[in-house]
């Protein structure tokens, strides 16, 4: 997912020299493409994140479409204040790339997890959150925001994740996508996921599916602003609606919609499948820590055919 964005950065910068890249002295092996073709439009800001982000702001104030680029907890926790005062309260088009979101670098410990970032950033105004699920939502969802005025949080996986998303032709801020249609049953549910959790969500479709839960099947690329329609119709629609994230449920994906079910008034009764508020200290792979908590596929399942006594 990262090299997919980094590469679609190139094209775009390549067309538009008001684009810039600002790292915090990390992504070497990732950025020397973008540096090496794109010099006068790449900074290395130093081991200062901080400063970093409010260098992007200027910018930004300047005329530039400014790019952001760290790991985990670096580029967002690190700088909130300065997300919050110097880009979200003059609506500066900067765009923060996170590389790493959930467990991502498990093997680094609980410093390097980011899994509190989708509730923080969400709470800020005029900040909009991109979470895509796979490689190719991601690269349309690079084109779209540096085409769109205003800050953006854009939280990626690292590398190796399999396109899923097959129905997707442009990105739409704040649209969500349906994956798979349910079948006319009375085992039936929807199934939301926003993230990189996406593939694991499908493999865990695919397993209720032929244990005989039907399921409809959606990914948010977009957590601000929520697809409201898409929440309410299936609301209306079905008796359970999961959702399910590599972050902590409270104040997550899964937090942003319960707010929509709260006021739409729907039947269906929402289960979120997340990390329950705790910080993991297990070290270890994405994998594993993802298996630690119960949000692999299997972890999924479980929590799936509970709902029907399974």
């Amino acid at each position: 997912m990262r090299d997919t964005v980094i590469r679609t950065l190139i094209e775009l910068g390549k067309e538009d020299k008001d684009i810039e890249l600002i790292t915090g002295d990390l992504g070497f092996g990732v950025l020397k493409s973008f540096w090496e073709t794109l010099p006068n439009q790449f900074i290395n800001a130093g081991i200062a994140e901080q400063n970093m982000t409010g260098v992007a702001a200027g910018m930004a104030l300047e005329g530039k479409k400014v790019f952001t680029y760290s790991i985990g907890n670096f580029p967002t926790l690190r700088c909130l204040e300065q997300i919050r005062n110097d880009c979200a309260y003059h609506n500066a088009n900067v765009n923060v790339i996170c590389v790493g979101g959930g467990y991502v670098y498990g093997s680094l410990g609980m410093s390097h997890h980011a899994t509190e970032d989708i509730a923080i950033l969400r709470a800020l105004p005029d900040v909009t959150v991109i979470c895509p699920g796979d490689p190719t939502e991601a690269a349309l969802a690079v084109k779209k925001i540096a085409q769109t005025d205003g800050t953006c949080y854009l939280r990626l996986g690292r590398g190796g994740e399999q396109n899923v998303n097959t129905v997707i032709k442009e990105f739409e801020i704040g649209k969500a996508y349906k994956l798979r249609d349910a079948k006319d049953t009375n085992r039936k549910v929807a199934v939301f996921s926003t993230g990189a959790i996406l593939e694991e969500t499908s493999k865990a479709c695919d397993m209720l599916e032929e244990q005989g839960i039907a399921v409809e099947q959606y990914s948010f690329p977009t957590v601000k602003p929520i697809d409201r329609a898409v929440i309410e119709d299936c609301a209306n629609r079905f008796d359970n609606i999961f959702t399910v994230e590599e972050h902590n449920v409270v104040g997550g994906f899964g937090g942003a919609v319960a707010e929509v079910l709260a006021e739409c008034g729907g039947k269906a009764k929402l289960h979120r499948i997340g990390i329950d508020d705790f910080y993991c200290i297990e070290v270890g792979s994405q994998a594993y820590l993802r298996e630690q908590v119960g949000i692999n596929a299997e972890g999924i399942v479980r929590k799936v055919k509970g709902v029907f006594g399974e």
